[in-house]
């Protein structure tokens, strides 16, 4: 029988996987680079040193496409196939806290073991190689007609007998996601799900936020919408960066792809603002908040404090300044002569001090993208349902996930699931297939 020809469109974490995967499969794999090298945007990730997993794994990490969806495709290939894949690549691997890192804690290795793993596996590479199109087409050989794909790029046209398209999304275009996977697909008749950029930086409205700018604190951030159901707000917990232009830090990234789709959404004729409350005493509750606060208020006529003294080790000195000016009050003014209101105004806005969202950071900035090709026109063995023999894997599916390693999870698993079944084997010839 003559190899399956796989075309595999793009170079970084899941198409790699892919490649690797369908070249153990028996297949005949070329794999088409647009940049000078393969995987660069690994090397970025978690702060150079790679958290490509987690031990916490399941659908609910993840936006875009239907939970049942993801629950079949994480359950071919979960963290455990994750760790299997790696350590058969020669990974050495450990766990922090539930998170994987490669034992080096350097990006470099989990790169280098897939480069080997190409390497090994026959994969042909092509670098600077820039796809401009793949079309269908009828392909004669040995006396046979059956259809193939013509993929027409920069360095020549290359014929095969099924593609998977791994191009990534618009995030950090210059490690060579350019967003051009959407249009390639969008050609062929798949239906593109608006893009914005997600795990990003969030800028607000208010000038006084350079006041405050390189504070970090923990905090519960609340975002806030009108006739919104409170039951179902959008909430996120962690260490929030204080920024001159804006918010950051965990919390911010998980929140920053829906506050970008309510943004998107508004209506031309308003302005697009989303209200966020921070609450930076995010382990009270209300009733432990009033106790602190009235503990407080029955020392004030003993204290002789002033106001900067009365409000001091309660929140970062900078918090404290900020929230004592919003309040009205001066810093050096006796706090038990002061109007009790403003004081009490104080606190509040300790655990509710509110920001004006008016956008995010472009893609630049943004370590993933939320949208991309409807996953209702691809099947869990990531076939398009619109054509035959095309297959896709990584960014440019509609899912995303959270921080802490869930977005490398899903191009292993994606690549994986892409890999196996274009090469039509099963997984039969792949030894660290979890579930046979």
């Amino acid at each position: 029988m003559e190899q399956i020809r796989i075309g595999v469109i793009g170079g970084g974490a899941s198409g790699m996987t892919a490649a690797i995967i369908a070249a153990g499969a028996g297949a005949d794999v070329m794999l088409l680079e647009g940049g000078e090298r393969v995987g660069k945007k690994i090397l970025s990730t978690g702060n150079g040193k790679c958290n490509f997993g987690n031990k916490s794994l399941s659908a609910e990490d993840y936006n875009g496409a239907e939970r049942e969806w993801l629950r079949e495709c994480l359950g071919q290939f979960d963290e455990r196939a994750t760790e299997e894949f790696f350590g058969g690549l020669g990974l050495m691997w450990k766990e922090k806290n539930g998170y994987l890192y490669p034992y080096s804690e350097q990006a470099t290795a989990v790169l280098d073991v897939l480069r080997i793993g190409l390497a090994r596996a026959g994969v042909r590479v092509v670098t600077e190689c820039k796809v401009r199109e793949v079309k269908l087409q009828m392909q004669s050989e040995n006396g046979l007609d059956h259809k193939g794909f013509l993929v027409i790029s920069d360095a020549g046209n290359y014929h095969f007998d099924r593609v998977i398209l791994a191009c990534g999304s618009q995030a950090a275009p210059k490690t060579g996601s350019d967003g051009s996977g959407y249009q390639l697909a969008k050609k062929l008749g798949h239906r593109i799900v608006p893009v914005v950029p997600a795990l990003v930086q969030l800028r607000c409205r208010e000038n006084f936020l350079k006041e405050v700018a390189g504070v970090r604190a923990e905090a519960r951030l609340t975002v806030l919408q009108e006739r919104e159901n409170t039951r179902n707000r959008i909430r996120e917990s962690g260490e929030l960066q204080l920024t001159d232009y804006g918010i950051s830090g965990i919390p911010v990234f998980q929140l920053s792809r829906k506050v970008n789709y309510i943004l998107a959404a508004k209506e031309k004729n308003v302005s697009p603002e989303v209200e966020v409350s921070i609450d930076f005493l995010p382990d009270h509750s209300e009733e432990q908040a009033e106790r602190l606060w009235q503990d407080r208020i029955a020392c004030l006529d003993k204290s002789g404090l002033t106001v900067e003294e009365f409000f001091t080790g309660m929140l970062n000195k900078k918090l404290m300044y900020l929230f004592i000016k919003l309040a009205g009050l001066k810093r050096d003014e006796r706090a038990a002569k002061t109007d009790m209101r403003k004081l009490q105004r104080v606190f509040k806005l300790c655990r509710d001090f509110r920001v004006h969202v008016t956008g995010s950071n472009s893609f630049d900035q943004a370590q993933v993208c939320a949208g991309g090709v409807d996953t209702t026109q691809v099947g869990t063995d990531m076939q398009s349902k619109v054509v035959p023999g095309l297959y896709f894997a990584g960014e440019l599916l509609d899912v995303d996930g959270r921080c802490g390693g869930y977005n490398l999870q899903w191009a292993w698993c994606s690549g994986y699931l892409a890999g196996r079944n274009a090469a039509g084997e099963g997984g039969e010839h792949v030894s660290f297939v979890q579930n046979e």
